[in-house]
């Protein structure tokens, strides 16, 4: 399928060479009031259309996630603002697919909140394959608090960490990264259609971030790393590796994250779709 000019870079340049959008580097505690809301997430791509113009009282008013508080609604607009506004062709992207599947959805939500906070893209890309590749393959609260201690200093109070170990856990579970609510948790290797993997690579190919396209956090936190990743992109659509000794080459068919979306995913009827509704 044709759906814009091919490309082609060498995947040893960093991400951050490149002209665009940035991941965050600012050290944040909003996950321990807004956790990754993946129904509130799929609402805020509905209104994508209004998303950077419409003030909170009109969200309230008209029901976007349906009947919260106002000052809740203030909490999860300013936070999925960063998640998603920031990236504008992803946000766009994200309100033509309206049919995504659940498991494309929630990496979806979880890569864009790996975006939008450093600590948690640290814990989920970093940490968590760390605990994974131990013979347990286990995870505690308590082990997570303490981490984010370490990372943290003594800029965050015990509180703060608890809380903040507490909702990145949860995040963690939703995305299929952690299995099981209660201690001791087992990191897992959640499944990644081809639909997910095509989105995150055309959307990390045009901003900036720290690593490669074949090495990075966000691949790092659902296993997709080394020669798992390099199995995966032999047969994935729109995307062609080339490797030479130590030297990789990627090549695109599409010109854009927008272009790959009409050319593999496809279209779909753009209808809008409430807070927590059937796909």
């Amino acid at each position: 399928m044709s759906g814009g000019k091919k490309g082609s870079g060498p995947v040893a340049a960093a991400s951050g060479e490149r002209a665009g959008p940035i991941e965050a580097s600012e050290l944040s505690a909003r996950l321990t009031k807004c956790g990754i809301e993946i129904d509130e997430c799929r609402a805020w791509w509905a209104h994508a259309d209004r998303s950077s113009s419409a003030t909170t009282q009109q969200v309230f008013d008209e029901y976007w996630f349906g009947a919260k508080s106002l000052a809740r609604i203030e909490v999860l607009v300013r936070s999925l603002r960063l998640r998603f506004d920031a990236f504008p062709a992803a946000l766009q992207t994200l309100h033509r697919w309206p049919h995504m599947s659940a498991e494309t959805r929630r990496l979806v939500c979880h890569w864009h909140l790996q975006l939008a906070d450093p600590l948690y893209r640290a814990f989920a890309g970093e940490f968590l394959p760390e605990r994974r590749s131990l013979p347990t393959g286990e995870v505690t609260r308590s082990l997570v608090v303490a981490w984010v201690g370490r990372q943290t200093g003594e800029s965050w109070r015990l509180p703060t960490r608890t809380q903040f170990a507490t909702n990145a856990l949860s995040a963690a579970v939703s995305a299929g990264l952690v299995a099981g609510k209660r201690d001791p948790r087992t990191v897992v290797l959640p499944s990644v259609p081809d639909e997910a993997l095509g989105y995150i690579l055309h959307l990390l190919r045009d901003i900036k971030f720290k690593g490669t396209l074949l090495d990075n956090s966000y691949l790092a936190s659902v296993g997709l790393v080394g020669p798992a990743l390099e199995d995966r992109l032999r047969s994935l659509p729109g995307i062609h590796l080339r490797r030479q000794a130590d030297l990789a080459d990627f090549s695109w068919d599409y010109a854009d994250l927008e272009s790959w979306r009409r050319g593999v995913v496809g279209d779909a009827p753009n209808l809008a779709v409430a807070s927590g509704g059937a796909a």
